[in-house]
């Protein structure tokens, strides 16, 4: 099952490409990946070649100019053999470096983003912290303005590539309100904690950085002061994007192992695929997987249109992250034991599906912003 129909003959090369580098490198690795907790720097060399890291940003950046339904196709394929791989690009790349492509000045994405798109620099986005996760407006890392430098002081949590990345999307609050940085992070003041050891996409590395009177220069601002809050959340809009595309991809590969395995596995002489039961997992499996490609490249065209997605990215992102859960549950099921077992790569999609449900903002906090959508075009809000 692929969407096929309307993609360039250039997007429909870059999706064999990665295709081709995920079933030969990328599979055979990803359990080692899933064990040792961390991206190999072998894959992450392999992924610059391979021009992964900026596919989605114009060519004259650096980036290879497949726009975000070439980024989505790459990410669908990508998680497909890992969803820690597909998580490392995506911090990189769709909230990272699109951050300062959103809004960042042309001083800034000469500066930043060509070599975040050609994998120069390794990025990041950090935004989160003790107090701001969900309530991602109420932060309490600050900066202030002395002569021709910001002074960057705070912590955040939970930064993908925190401990990996050469730069950094940091959001901070000033006087006039929430202001978006570009932060390398050699620069003196900046450090970041030990990984954290998680359920899931455990190759993906997550920490807490700390900012301790970091000097940020002036022209580093993305955008202008006080507006950084609506970059963040613009930048998000096409993050929750490409997380639904590879929530998308995971999920394909699970109905193609639970159909494979079904017709493989025999009881009471028989293969489960002949059971009902088996069958209306395996067509539930199909039709969730079927309604999430919709939603993904509808809302993917839409984005490359310039159109608002706010409300059709929380959509995606919430109707994805919970199908991927739903999705590979089942697949779990299908399997039996054999699911539940590190033998297979099932029981990794399992814990890897459940964050999806978290980051890049909670499905609690999507419902709210799809509802109040609803609300104020029915002319009940505002």
């Amino acid at each position: 099952m692929q969407i096929d129909y309307a993609l360039t003959e250039e997007q429909r090369m870059l999706r064999e490409m990665v295709r081709d580098f995920v079933n030969t490198e990328l599979k055979p690795i990803a359990r080692k990946i899933d064990e040792e907790e961390k991206l190999p720097a072998e894959l992450i060399a392999k992924i610059k070649e391979l021009g992964l890291l900026g596919a989605s940003f114009p060519q004259e950046y650096g980036g290879g100019g497949f726009g975000e339904v070439g980024y989505c196709l790459m990410q669908e394929e990508i998680a497909r053999g890992c969803m820690s791989t597909a998580t490392f690009i995506g911090a990189h790349q769709s909230i990272g470096a699109n951050a300062i492509f959103l809004g960042g000045t042309e001083f800034l994405k000469k500066k930043y983003l060509t070599p975040l798109a050609d994998g120069t620099y390794i990025g990041g986005f950090a935004l989160t912290e003790t107090m701001a996760g969900s309530d991602s407006f109420n932060l309490r890392t600050r900066a202030h303005r002395e002569g021709d430098e910001w002074v960057l002081n705070g912590e955040k949590l939970w930064i993908t590539n925190g401990g990996l990345a050469d730069v950094l999307s940091v959001f901070a609050r000033t006087e006039r309100g929430i202001t978006g940085f570009v932060v390398e992070t050699k620069w003196k003041g900046f450090s970041a904690g030990p990984p954290e050891h998680k359920m899931g996409i455990r190759g993906s590395m997550t920490n807490a950085i700390t900012f301790d009177n970091v000097r940020v220069p002036a022209e580093n601002v993305i955008g202008d002061e006080g507006r950084g809050f609506i970059v963040a959340m613009k930048t998000l809009d096409a993050g929750r994007l490409g997380l639904g595309a590879a929530c998308l991809g995971a999920a394909k590969e699970m109905l193609e192992l639970s159909a494979k395995y079904s017709k493989e596995r025999k009881q009471f002489d028989v293969p489960i695929s002949q059971f009902e039961a088996v069958q209306f997992m395996l067509a539930d499996m199909a039709t969730t997987i079927y309604a999430m490609e919709s939603m993904v490249y509808r809302t993917a065209v839409m984005y490359e249109e310039g159109k608002p997605i706010s409300r059709q990215s929380a959509q995606v992102k919430l109707f994805c992250s919970e199908g991927i859960s739903k999705v590979c549950d089942m697949a779990v099921q299908i399997h039996g034991g054999m699911g539940y077992s590190r033998e297979l790569p099932v029981e990794r999609y399992y814990r890897d599906a459940r964050i999806n449900r978290i980051f890049e903002g909670t499905n609690e906090i999507q419902r709210l912003v799809i509802a109040r959508d609803v609300l104020k075009k029915s002319g009940v809000l505002g």
